[in-house]
């Protein structure tokens, strides 16, 4: 028979052990898993989407289609993730990532496997333009938004952190591609990420909560004072009156006109690279280089926004920008082509890290997840417009000249739509 004291000791002894457990666990603050999860989302599903580039020779050579019409597929994924962007952003306010991320995440790994089957243009537009882009509808709002709830003091910093999880993926995505297509197919590439971007992004998304309150806990890991801590109103504008600003259409123009010019950029510069004479495996080197440093331009971008604020760094980022696109006018060897790349990466990078806290920062955060949806639209209409129109201006005059102008030209219009911008709320 067990005797009673026994039972006592045992009882305590697990209990202090089930004590102290919770005692360790409780150090690590949770914000910083959701972070590791948007960190990961962040890399597979925007580094997976850079890849189409790489993919665009094997489309000319095995189909003979246009530019303008592969690029279309493009436009319509990104047109179609911008508009889920805003449904995205207010399920998420309502319901939480973690559902949103699981049909999110089915979609685009499907869209990827299906695209091992490719043999007509409506194929095309129909698993990549549609179920990758539905996919893609979650992969910027959810994490970007999430991690705008878990920090406040930090925003600029975590922000960096989980922008540098695109950098990554920028980085290894299109340089594993193009080794992959030259290995095994483009086709069985296809396969591949599919299956990764199926198992990946839905496993990452199931990190993530919607806001520390779900978890009894405070933004930053701050301590608990009171209960009526976690009931604390968040501040900010409603959507309604956020867009009857002109602060907020703005930085809606502000994201179209950039996200033109970063889609771009990821679609054709491996083309326009091929098209200099460079192998394959160097053009998509290009892509990769501009990932890899664009993980620089994110984590500083992400320290400074918490030491100088978003405006300046928007500033400063536009500036490098246009001197990136100038210098891609005269590049023709592979070594300015890496230039650009180091240049045009730390802006590219510094732009896509400041544009989530600068919404915080203008309009609060009660709303973020809907208008921050409404601005990446913004941005998935200049990235649907952007490609097709390089494409279409390279199928008339068989140059990529006009399409780097006109990118410049967009830059340097969004640098003087920054300098006005004013803050509408105060410690957001």
């Amino acid at each position: 028979m067990f005797h009673p004291a026994k039972r006592g000791i045992t009882y305590l002894l697990k209990g202090s052990f089930s004590s102290m457990v919770e005692n360790r666990r409780s150090k690590l603050f949770y914000g910083y898993i959701v972070v590791a999860g948007c960190f990961a989302i962040q890399g597979l599903g925007i580094g997976t989407s850079g890849t189409f580039g790489v993919f665009f020779k094997a489309f000319l050579v095995e189909f003979g289609w246009s530019r303008a019409t592969i690029s279309g597929a493009s436009s319509a994924a990104f047109l179609l993730s911008g508009s889920l962007a805003i449904l995205v952003g207010n399920l998420n306010d309502r319901f939480g990532p973690r559902l949103i991320m699981t049909v999110t995440g089915s979609c685009f790994g499907l869209g990827y496997l299906l695209m091992s089957q490719l043999s007509t243009v409506w194929q095309l537009y129909v698993f990549y333009g549609v179920f990758v882009g539905i996919g893609f509808g979650s992969i910027d709002v959810i994490p970007l938004t999430t991690t705008a709830r878990w920090f406040v003091k930090r925003r600029g910093v975590m922000t960096g952190i989980v922008k540098v999880g695109t950098g990554t993926g920028q980085l290894i995505m299109p340089l594993l591609t193009s080794i992959l297509i030259a290995q095994y197919g483009w086709r069985t590439a296809y396969s591949i990420i599919g299956i990764l971007v199926l198992v990946l992004i839905i496993s990452s998304g199931q990190l993530l909560r919607r806001d520390p309150s779900q978890m009894k806990l405070l933004p930053d890991g701050d301590e608990q004072t009171t209960e009526s801590d976690l009931d604390l109103p968040e501040k900010g504008l409603s959507i309604r009156e956020a867009i009857l600003t002109k602060q907020f259409w703005m930085i809606c123009v502000i994201n179209l006109l950039t996200v033109s010019c970063a889609i771009t950029v990821f679609v054709h510069i491996v083309p326009h690279a091929m098209d200099l004479g460079i192998s394959a495996v160097l053009a998509a080197g290009v892509l990769s280089a501009i990932g890899g440093v664009s993980m620089v331009g994110r984590l500083a971008t992400g320290v400074a926004i918490d030491r100088i604020g978003n405006k300046k760094l928007m500033i400063i980022c536009f500036f490098i920008l246009i001197g990136s696109f100038l210098w891609l006018q005269v590049s023709k060897e592979l070594w300015m082509l890496y230039v650009f790349a180091v240049v045009y990466a730390l802006a590219h990078g510094g732009f896509f890290t400041v544009i989530s806290p600068i919404v915080a920062e203008l309009f609060g955060i009660s709303s973020h997840g809907a208008l921050f949806g409404i601005v990446v639209f913004s941005g998935t209409v200049g990235g649907a417009i952007g490609p097709i129109l390089a494409g279409y201006i390279f199928d008339l005059v068989s140059s990529y000249r006009l399409v780097f102008f006109s990118l410049a030209g967009f830059a340097i219009a969004a640098l003087i739509l920054t300098s006005f911008l004013r803050p509408l709320i105060r410690d957001a």
